[in-house]
């Protein structure tokens, strides 16, 4: 490497380096080759070779290529999506976004035995930690369209919100794959071809891009042709003898390599998971977070896969019932799959206060007049407890946190989630350091939030990065008190239920008196948050429902 790179620095075309790092990646993949240090400049002085041979599976591990060159996904990516205001920009500079769980692939083809001019596939790309597949809602661009830097290409549904797509390059949109409304694309895979030159666009028109691994099924098939001898031979052996075979094991053999990130093994082992009986959907097929917590459950499945007569007898059609068969979103999949995780492998235990807020109601009508008379939106309940709350978790940052195994991470940052129900699905927009802002500001904030999420427009920034959560079902609803889920990475939630009015006693000995109460009830994550610690958080978060003027301090 360090001699390849000599030869970079010394070779005459230094001037156009930037452009080759732009527009040449998968050129620059050949000379870092061991072949290309061998044969020196030559390789810089080919710019754009006709057909270009894919390097080995042995350079670079167990990536496949089909077109061209791609970096196989044992670290980093060719060229990664970029967020900017809600919208994905592809075909740019490469870019991890989420920490490196992004697997959209923009990459560059050249001239093969199929004719192919030089273009680029254009993957699904992953906008969420969670997100292992989208849809694709509209496209905006049509076959054949010039597409510019900035223009948007299509709007692609995530599993939390619907997010604008973008190109960094100038160019032509050659094919589109999957067209309007095609639903539950894994991601990474292949959803739309562009090209440079427009004489180009009519190639593609039967393109149909391949599978990764298709390539490796027929070589798979051959050496199992002598299957059926063997097959014979351990029958004749079953029966002769009364030991049982083991059972088929789904690790793979001994000289294949299961490629996995180190989250993701590291996750398998916390829960006794054999990595190899994972299905990866990461490129290449790697395995990544998403598919171990999917694994994970859909482990709670199996009591029911064991017993299939009784499951078919409850999916089959019962004479004389009517019933509407409902399509699930992909939020409810996502939500779903979270909240069993959740309650899985997070021990949860509550808490529950009754906080009286009298002097609450009247702090808030106040207030109300005084916005009312500035032309501000009133202020609801809601408001004021998600700002009791930020303030406790400032005053005890243990609650503040998240368990990782080897430490508990304590943030420093108060990002309040607030659970927003929707005819999609529930959805936690975050107030992001709720603890500095006024009640106006994190009141303005919510409405808004609240109407982008009932309009399915949230984007990644308005809901990543929350630290604690609160769900509120009694001014809604008039519930009286329930335990609400913790939403992992957290380690806790507040479920808010409604106020109602007792008679308690008053001064006197036989003097009684009416006050407004509201239930409480805080989930915690024992790992993170003791007893001790969550009753004295609760203390606080009392404290400011029942003072509200403390939170003014």
């Amino acid at each position: 490497m360090s001699y390849a790179s000599h030869l970079l620095c010394q070779t005459r075309k230094l001037a156009t380096a930037p452009r080759l790092l732009r527009q040449e990646r998968a050129l620059l993949v050949r000379c870092f080759t061991r072949d290309a240090v061998e044969r020196g400049d030559d390789a810089l002085r080919t710019r754009k070779p006709k057909v270009l041979k894919a390097p080995s599976a042995s350079t670079f591990g167990a990536g496949s290529v089909s077109r061209g060159y791609r970096i196989p996904s044992i670290g980093t990516e060719v060229c990664s999506p970029k967020v900017l205001n809600g919208r994905i920009s592809v075909m740019g500079a490469p870019m991890n976004v989420f920490n490196g769980s992004s697997q959209m692939h923009p990459i560059r083809g050249f001239a093969s035995g199929a004719d192919l001019p030089p273009h680029q596939e254009i993957g699904m790309p992953s906008l969420s930690p969670t997100m292992t597949e989208g849809n694709i809602a509209r496209w905006l661009k049509k076959e054949g369209d010039k597409i510019s830097p900035g223009e948007v290409l299509c709007e692609i549904e995530t599993d939390k919100a619907t997010v604008e797509m973008e190109c960094m390059e100038e160019g032509y949109l050659a094919k589109i794959v999957h067209g309007d409304g095609a639903k539950e694309i894994k991601v990474g895979e292949v959803i739309a071809i562009t090209v440079e030159d427009e004489d180009d666009i009519a190639k593609f028109k039967d393109y149909a891009p391949q599978k990764s691994g298709g390539a490796a099924a027929p070589a798979a098939e051959q050496p199992a042709a002598p299957a059926p001898p063997k097959q014979e031979a351990i029958k004749e052996t079953q029966s002769s003898s009364p030991v049982k075979a083991p059972p088929p094991s789904a690790a793979p053999p001994s000289g294949d390599r299961v490629f996995a990130s180190p989250l993701a093994r590291k996750l398998a082992e916390e829960n006794n998971v054999p990595i190899s009986s994972i299905k990866g959907t990461g490129p290449d097929g790697r395995i990544v977070k998403a598919d171990v917590e999917a694994y994970l459950a859909s482990r709670g499945k199996e009591g029911a896969a064991a017993t299939p007569k009784t499951k078919d007898a409850t999916a089959a059609p019962i004479a004389g019932l009517n019933y509407t068969d409902i399509p699930v979103t992909q939020i409810r999949k996502v939500t779903a799959s979270r909240l069993l995780l959740s309650k899985q492998t997070i021990p949860h235990y509550y808490l529950t206060v009754d906080a009286c807020v009298d002097k609450l109601m009247d702090l808030r009508g106040k207030l109300n007049s005084l916005q009312e008379a500035s032309g501000g939106k009133r202020l609801s309940v809601n408001d004021l407890v998600i700002k009791a709350a930020a303030l406790a978790l400032k005053k005890v940052p243990q609650c503040n946190s998240s368990w990782t195994n080897d430490y508990i991470r304590q943030y420093h940052n108060v990002n309040i989630n607030v659970a927003v129900q929707t005819e999609n699905g529930l959805y936690v927009p975050v107030i992001r350091d709720a603890d500095k802002k006024g009640l106006s500001a994190i009141s303005e904030e919510v409405k808004v939030l609240a109407q982008k999420a009932r309009g399915n427009s949230l984007k990644p920034e308005d809901y990543e990065g929350g630290t604690f959560t609160v769900s509120n079902l009694g001014g809604p609803f008039g519930i009286k008190q329930f335990c609400a889920i913790i939403n992992p990475p957290q380690a806790g939630i507040l479920a808010i239920g409604s106020a109602e009015r007792r008679v308690v006693p008053g001064s006197g000995a036989e003097e009684f008196r009416f006050a407004s109460f509201m239930s409480a009830t805080l989930s915690c994550d024992h790992r993170v948050i003791d007893g001790a610690i969550g009753a004295e958080w609760l203390k606080a978060f009392k404290g400011y429902i029942e003072s509200p003027e403390s939170m003014l301090l």
